[in-house]
């Protein structure tokens, strides 16, 4: 059955940015597929939002596929997938293990690839968005990023390659390059826990960024729900930087 409301698809959505985005969706009247690994996380945010839940692990094709196929079998189409997955590993290369590298490529890559993979032959029918997180470590040079860097930086180069391999077919592509985000008990605070945990972490990390704080699940996901809305029909191919300056900009 065809939705008269916008369908989207969201990846780690019980996240810190992902439940954010699942509220302003759904506050927008949009009907959700939430995807995430902690069922009772997720149960808690479909009941908050409307949304269908769909417990998976974004690393497996297969899974990503069955929420993607549910979406379009159920509503009849996709308007839009974000993947918010993602997982964060501060170390220099030479003491970062081979499966601590394996482990950031799979959650942060592997997870977007799929989501393209899965997507991109239902969008072609009517078009659509689907948005990708990028970071600002893939933007520039900062120490014992490596691992995570590479990750990230794999994803801005699938962004650029679908965007033109689906813009014919009316997709448009994009991905949103947070800064350092912490903020309550959610997912984002839990990746960047390691180094917000310390005093001296935290006013570091401040320092770094011109704005002169950590970011916030609330100041990165507008640019997501800009990216979705169907009035940004011009806009592929582009990294949108949501990070106090962090990724283009040194304080003076």
């Amino acid at each position: 059955m065809a939705s008269d409301s916008p369908v989207y698809l969201l990846l780690g959505a019980t996240g810190g940015i992902g439940s954010e985005v699942a509220h302003r969706l759904a506050d927008d009247g949009a009907q959700l597929v939430l995807g995430a690994r902690s069922e009772d996380d997720l149960d808690d945010l479909a009941a908050a939002t409307g949304g269908d839940a769909m417990p998976l692990d974004a690393t497996e094709f297969e899974q990503v596929q069955a929420a993607v196929s549910h979406a379009t079998d159920t509503y009849g189409g996709l308007d839009g997938v974000v993947n918010f997955v993602g997982s964060v590993l501060l170390k220099p290369a030479h003491l970062t293990s081979i499966d601590e590298y394996r482990t950031q490529i799979e959650k942060n890559l592997d997870t977007a690839f799929n989501t393209v993979k899965a997507a991109g032959r239902p969008m072609m029918r009517s078009g659509g968005s689907i948005v990708l997180m990028a970071s600002a470590v893939s933007r520039t040079g900062l120490k014992n990023h490596e691992a995570i860097a590479a990750a990230k930086g794999g994803v801005t180069g699938l962004m650029r390659a679908a965007a033109a391999t689906y813009s014919g077919r009316g997709i448009r592509v994009n991905a949103v390059a947070p800064g350092l985000i912490g903020g309550g008990e959610n997912f984002a605070s839990q990746m960047s826990e390691q180094i917000l945990s310390s005093e001296a972490g935290r006013k570091q990390s401040e320092k770094m960024h011109a704005l002169g704080r950590v970011g916030t699940p609330e100041d990165v996901a507008p640019a997501v729900t800009w990216l979705l809305d169907p009035e940004t029909d011009w806009v592929t191919g582009q990294v949108i930087g949501v990070d106090g300056g962090l990724g283009t900009v040194r304080p003076g």
